[in-house]
């Protein structure tokens, strides 16, 4: 019985794909591939074979007649951004606008910087449009977007509110897109009248339950990693052995490398004895004392003081950074080579595997360091891959 419903759940799933297909849906473009080619080949590093291939899949859905539905799945720091970035270019080629939206301030703000970088050659305006943008600043985002003179915005879920109006919407793009739902990442694409969509996750799916969630997109898939980057090595500790973790980040901090400590609380709980932001800064500056600088990063911050830490991280004026999940997703610092994550058993698979993606984005060899007494099977899994 299950077999029958599942294939029959299937079979639907693939009756729509291919029924999108046959559609003609899509906008009519020509992306001038050769002005693409200049900008990437102006790329401080060269692409890997997979992100090529994902690029390529791209540019055919974008040229194509139907209208693009697409995944583009890679595990943490395999180079999905720049593949976006690219799709944005080509987008903005044809003569449409794009949009990418961001589940967090700190990684729409961190996209936007990367993108101005990636196109700082060119007189296509950029914008970045998050909750915490000033009124004024919004009114004259809203109306560029509205008259077609800003070409790309990057933000949060402040880019589907309703004043929000575009003037040509060629491409949506959502990253992390899980962390949306089903209605948000809707009201996004019908702000166009029919624009592609490309949806990024780094979020490890089993091929059986993305079939389920995903089998009415194409998949493009980031296999390799970028060059000079190198695995990360994963140790389970227990809470006795804090000396021997104390010592490892000495080690890495001697070297001028940078390290995050990840608590589950931000202060303390008269119900909980997990360790909290607060306190584990206590602890590290009476290991490490006034000789490198701690500092703490979480969600209750205000916007803009999680914005002048995290920015004082990424230029290594602090060396010890302490939070809680805020960085989970998209913080890109490459001097960063050490996470060390207290009570580990209580996070998910998924949330330790992006944290662990924090480190190893540069050419230093890493490590991730679960700290628990308990015997959670899923640190073990962690351990071994």
């Amino acid at each position: 019985l299950k077999y029958e419903e599942l294939f029959a759940f299937m079979f639907k799933i693939n009756y729509l794909k291919a029924q999108n297909k046959k559609k003609n849906n899509g906008l009519t473009r020509k992306i001038d591939r050769s002005k693409l080619d200049e900008f990437i080949n102006k790329l401080s590093f060269e692409l890997t074979d997979d992100q090529k291939k994902a690029i390529d899949e791209i540019l055919n859905d974008l040229e194509s007649p139907s209208r693009m539905n697409r995944l583009l799945q890679g595990d943490v720091g395999s180079g999905k951004t720049i593949v976006s970035f690219i799709a944005m270019l080509a987008n903005y080629f044809s003569g449409y606008q794009s949009a990418l939206m961001a589940p967090t301030e700190i990684l729409a703000t961190q996209h936007y910087k990367n993108l101005v970088n990636f196109i700082n050659d060119s007189d296509i305006k950029i914008e970045l449009l998050t909750g915490s943008t000033s009124k004024k600043d919004k009114l004259r985002i809203y109306s560029g977007l509205k008259d077609g003179s800003i070409s790309m915005v990057v933000g949060t879920h402040a880019l589907i509110q309703d004043d929000v109006v575009y003037n040509n919407l060629g491409l949506v793009i959502t990253d992390e897109q899980h962390r949306f739902g089903v209605h948000q990442r809707a009201n996004l694409q019908n702000k166009g009248v029919k624009p592609d969509v490309l949806y990024m996750s780094a979020t490890p799916i089993p091929r059986t339950y993305a079939l389920t969630i995903f089998g009415d997109m194409d998949v493009s898939t980031i296999k390799m990693r970028p060059k000079g980057r190198q695995k990360i090595d994963t140790f389970v500790k227990k809470n006795s052995e804090i000396k021997d973790v104390l010592e490892l980040m000495y080690k890495e901090l001697k070297e001028g490398h940078q390290v995050y400590v990840i608590a589950p609380l931000i202060e303390d709980s008269e119900n909980s004895d997990l360790a909290t932001v607060c306190n584990l800064k206590d602890q590290m500056k009476l290991a490490f004392g006034d000789k490198y600088k701690i500092d703490i990063v979480h969600g209750k911050m205000a916007t803009g003081a999680k914005d002048v830490i995290m920015e004082q991280f990424k230029e290594n004026k602090i060396q010890i950074l302490i939070s809680t999940t805020v960085v989970e997703v998209g913080v890109d610092v490459s001097n960063a080579t050490t996470m060390v994550i207290f009570d580990a058993d209580r996070f998910g698979l998924s949330t330790l595997h992006q944290l662990r993606g924090r480190v190893g984005r540069g050419s230093f060899k890493s490590q991730c360091i679960l700290i628990s007494d308990s015997d959670a099977e899923g640190l073990k899994i962690m351990e071994a891959v």
